[in-house]
């Protein structure tokens, strides 16, 4: 120790060694501490189980369901688990329990390593109702994310399951393997995939939430071959984990805001969060009128405090452009179903009393016709009097025989 150099005190040494250690421990204490607040992104965002459940009913067979989900052209799928910048390849594979089938959608992460991602659940009761649930695996959604889908028309894909001989799918393709026309493209942006899935989802179909698993029997047969290799290689990375204090994703998404796309149009919208000074709507029955605003009084039908007074057209109505109106014209007035003042006319009315008759037109006899069944024309003579007739003398008819035959000839009479 030099001579200029002065000792420093036991206790500021002390002090400083304190300081020191405290300084040391803070990094540690702030991993440790845990925050309870909704991410504006995780990993459940990547696929949208709206998206699945329109693409579900939608298509033909469960082959067809596997090709709609990997089109590159759509690009339902974001998800990207294994990090390597493309997103994954996903698989169906289907179980079959009694007359529930469990359709589950696995992601393809590396040889021989899957991981569930979500199962769609089709089941048929005793009546021949199908019902259908969209449910998301616990680790990537938490517990009990559900959609129910309600479809407008009854799907194709549901006359597939029910046949004789049936036969589970189980989908062919593995890591490296894929069909011709899959195609690698690399994940969007956890926003700009909002805007796109938004796109694809039919908002035509009724998207129920539920709480509850219809097929839960049926889905618990099937757990124990149920794919989990990237959960057990990332057991810390599960929704509980991810975001504590919310049960599952339906739970989180009403405590965070999103901004996403309004179907139809390019319009973004944002959701509220939920907020404990917010109070909700409550539906009472209205028992009668009440106004919070003092300074407007409603309207009462009272016929103590008013009285109405009735609408007279006594006086006629008055036009203030100057114009006077017409004078002299009396108004027909109705009384005993008889007009005061009938119309009359200086024409004389028609009378229809009597028939019309023909003027100088006489008809003395009537035409008569012969009919020509007879085999000779006789021509008769007209007579210049009645009274030639008149003595009742008649004529053999061997002589009227003669006399027309004679006539013909030219002879006389």
């Amino acid at each position: 120790m030099s001579i200029n150099e002065t000792p420093l005190p036991m206790k500021a040494k002390f002090i400083t060694t304190i300081l020191g250690a405290i300084l040391m421990a803070i990094p540690s204490l702030a991993q440790d501490k845990t925050t309870v607040r909704a991410n504006s992104s995780d990993i459940s965002d990547n696929l949208d189980l709206r998206a699945v459940a329109t693409i579900f009913g939608e298509s033909k067979d469960l082959e067809d369901f596997e090709r709609r989900i990997n089109d590159p052209k759509s690009q339902i799928s974001n998800l990207d688990l294994n990090n390597d910048n493309y997103v994954d390849y996903l698989r169906v594979i289907e179980s079959v329990e009694g007359n529930a089938h469990i359709i589950v959608i696995q992601s393809v992460l590396d040889k021989d390593l899957y991981q569930d991602i979500a199962t769609v659940e089709v089941e048929k009761d005793r009546n021949n109702n199908v019902t259908v649930q969209v449910v998301g695996d616990t680790y990537m959604y938490g517990n009990n994310y559900i959609y129910e889908p309600v479809y407008v028309h009854r799907p194709v894909i549901y006359t597939t399951f029910w046949v004789p001989f049936y036969r589970p799918y189980h989908s062919s393709w593995y890591w490296g393997y894929y069909p011709a026309y899959y195609s690698y493209w690399r994940p969007f942006p956890i926003f700009r995939y909002r805007n796109h899935i938004a796109l694809h989802i039919n908002y035509g179909i009724s998207f129920n939430y539920v709480s509850y698993r219809r097929c839960g029997v049926a889905y618990n047969a099937y757990y124990g071959r149920r794919a989990n290799g990237y959960e057990r290689r990332y057991p810390n990375r599960s929704f509980s984990h991810r975001n504590r204090g919310y049960t599952n994703r339906y739970d989180m998404d009403r405590n965070r805001t999103i901004k996403t796309r309004v179907p139809g149009s390019r319009e973004l919208a944002y959701n509220t969060p939920r907020s404990s000074s917010v109070k909700p709507r409550t539906s009472t029955p209205r028992t009668g009128y009440t106004n919070s605003n003092t300074s407007v009084k409603p309207r009462t039908n009272n016929n103590s405090s008013v009285s109405p007074k009735p609408r007279t057209v006594s006086t006629p109505r008055n036009n203030n452009t100057g114009v006077k109106p017409r004078t002299g014209i009396k108004p027909r007035t109705r009384n005993n179903n008889s007009y005061s003042t009938p119309r009359s006319s200086n024409s004389t009315p028609r009378n229809y009393t009597k028939p019309r008759t023909r003027s100088n037109t006489k008809i003395s006899k009537p035409r008569t016709y012969t009919p020509r069944s007879t085999q000779s024309r006789s021509f008769s003579k007209p007579s210049r009097s009645n009274s030639t007739f008149s003595k009742g003398s008649t004529r053999s008819s061997s002589n009227r025989s003669s006399t027309r035959s004679s006539s013909r000839r030219g002879g006389r009479i």
